[in-house]
C-alpha cells in the first residue's frame, strides 16, 4: 500500500538539501515545518505561515519539544502575502490544503480566493531545481474545489519551465492527494 506522507517526504528530498531555503505555506500543527527545519539544518531557513494563532502555539511546541534547528520564522498570516515576508528563492514548499487537524473547526478552511495567489507566489519564488507539493483532501467542498481549480491552473503552466504532476489514488475519490511543481 502507498504511504502518501513517505511519497511526498521523498519527492522532497529529491530537491532540498542542508543551508537550503524552504517554505511551509499552511503550517497547521507543525510536521511538515519540523520535516523542513530538518531537512535544511543550521544554514538553511524556513518560513511557515497559518492564519490561526493556534496553529503557530502548536507548531513552536512541536519545534521545540523535538529540538528543531533554530533556523525557522513562524508567521501568523495567509499564506498568498508570502511574497510580503520571503524574499529569496526558495527550493521547496509545501501546502496541505484544508483545515487545521485536531482543532475541530473545519467551517475554517483554505480557500481557492488565497490559495491561488499563494501558489501563483510560490512558483515565482522557486529556484532552479525546486519544488512544491500541494496536497489535496476533496472530502469536504472547497477541498474538492480546490483540488479541480489547481488541476485547471496547472494544466497551463509552460511545460518549458514547469513540471506538473500529481499522484492520486483512483479507485478512492475522496482520499487526499497532491499535485507536484518541479522547476526545470
Amino acid at each position: 500500500m502507498v504511504d502518501l506522507l513517505d511519497l511526498q517526504k521523498s519527492f522532497i528530498l529529491s530537491h532540498l538539501h542542508a543551508g537550503d531555503t524552504a517554505v511551509d505555506f499552511t503550517m497547521g500543527n507543525g510536521h511538515d515545518t519540523l520535516f523542513l527545519s530538518r531537512t535544511v539544518g543550521d544554514t538553511g531557513k524556513v518560513y511557515a505561515f497559518d492564519i490561526q494563532p493556534e496553529a503557530l502555539l502548536s507548531t513552536r511546541k512541536r519545534l521545540e519539544e523535538e529540538q528543531a534547528p533554530c533556523n525557522y520564522t513562524l508567521i501568523c498570516a495567509s499564506h498568498h502575502l508570502v511574497r510580503d515576508y520571503v524574499k529569496e528563492p526558495i527550493k521547496a514548499g509545501m501546502f496541505n490544503l484544508g483545515w487545521l487537524p485536531g482543532h475541530g473547526n473545519h467551517g475554517l478552511t483554505t480557500a481557492w480566493v488565497t490559495t491561488r495567489p499563494a501558489i501563483e507566489a510560490a512558483i515565482s519564488l522557486l529556484s532552479p531545481d525546486g519544488i512544491l507539493l500541494v496536497a489535496v483532501y476533496p472530502g469536504h467542498e472547497e477541498g474538492s474545489h480546490e483540488g479541480e481549480a489547481l488541476q485547471q491552473m496547472l494544466s497551463t503552466c509552460d511545460r518549458r519551465q514547469l513540471c506538473c504532476s500529481c499522484f492520486r489514488i483512483v479507485n478512492s475519490p475522496t482520499s487526499p492527494y497532491f499535485y507536484i511543481v518541479e522547476s526545470k
